[in-house]
């Protein structure tokens, strides 16, 4: 239940600047698109190359920030 919740939640602001942690990453970049298994997000700090996509399960996040534009 609370993954829907939490996928719900993060629908609301699909086009933010977001970070998400895993066990194993710090993944920042923007939140393109929430499922109720998967989030992407459009890595875009790398700036030689074109934008990468990264694929998440909704299990294996351990939190997400949306830090505050600088």
């Amino acid at each position: 239940m609370f993954a829907e919740t939490f996928a719900a939640e993060l629908a609301t602001r699909i086009g933010s600047r977001v970070e998400v942690a895993t066990d194993n990453n710090l993944i920042e970049g923007i939140l393109s698109t929430v499922t109720e298994e998967l989030v992407l997000v459009i890595d875009i700090t790398n700036g030689y190359n074109e934008n990468t996509k990264l694929y998440i399960s909704i299990d294996a996040i351990n939190f997400v920030r949306f830090p505050q534009a600088a």
